[in-house]
């Protein structure tokens, strides 16, 4: 799932991202603009989504997943593993790690890491939750 939080107006690169995961297989579920951290919790509930990615351009991204982070957690949802891309200080990267994101693009990001970072984290994820018989 991908999501736009906040108030942030431009989604490009969200969509170049949707787009990519969906040409390497995955089934990508894009909510839109002005998501609030409530509606991306609940949409990730319906979705059983096992990842989240969130595409913070406005520089409230340590709040935003501050919310989200504690709001999968009241919600049984803990074991999701998000991504997060956009304008975010190389600074602040630990505290989102620190946090429980799982990794952290910037601007520049070579498209096919993010797809392959996606693709080993639902497969840890899948395994999490699918352990074999």
């Amino acid at each position: 799932m991908i999501a736009k939080p906040g108030l942030d107006g431009h989604d490009r690169g969200a969509k170049v991202i949707a787009r990519a995961l969906r040409d390497s297989g995955f089934e990508v579920i894009y909510t839109g603009l002005h998501q609030t951290p409530e509606q991306i919790v609940s949409t990730v509930i319906a979705e059983d989504a096992p990842l989240l990615g969130l595409s913070v351009l406005s520089g409230a991204h340590l709040t935003i997943m501050k919310k989200v982070i504690k709001l999968l957690q009241q919600e049984g949802a803990a074991d999701v593993q998000i991504l997060v891309g956009g304008i975010i200080p190389e600074s602040d990267i630990p505290e989102l790690e620190a946090m429980g994101v799982d990794s952290v693009f910037t601007p520049g990001s070579d498209i096919s890491r993010i797809v392959e970072t996606a693709h080993r984290l639902t497969a840890t994820a899948n395994d999490i939750r699918e352990p074999a018989c």
